[in-house]
């Protein structure tokens, strides 16, 4: 069945980086499009990048130039490289796809940004 597990979150200082991985399994990764969304607490669930089986790119505006969305078909992972984070970037990272109609969704990984 498809599985997809986020991994890579933690606590880090504003301006720290980090790097996350969503590992998938049980469909053929290389095609289809992957995305990482976030929910902050009391906050709706938002689309932060996506990349395409082209790999082509998207980014929310508030982490474009922060954020790197890549691919790595071989492992069947999507990275998300974050840098320059910040306060506002804490949430719980959840990686998805979508095969036909069905959305599958990781379990997600906590990214804290603090002092």
């Amino acid at each position: 069945q498809v599985q997809l597990v986020e991994s890579g979150g933690g606590l880090v200082q504003p301006g720290g980086s980090l790097r996350l991985s969503c590992a998938a399994s049980g469909f053929l990764f290389n095609q289809y499009g992957m995305k990482w969304y976030r929910q902050a607490p009391g906050k709706q669930r938002e689309l932060v990048a996506g990349i395409g089986r082209l790999r082509n790119t998207t980014y929310a505006d508030s982490v474009k130039g922060r954020f790197t969305i890549s691919r790595d078909n071989a492992k069947k992972t999507v990275l998300l490289q974050m840098n320059s984070l910040k306060p506002e970037d804490t949430a719980v990272y959840y990686c998805r796809t979508q095969i036909g109609r069905e959305d599958y969704w990781g379990q997600g990984t906590q990214v804290t940004v603090s002092s």
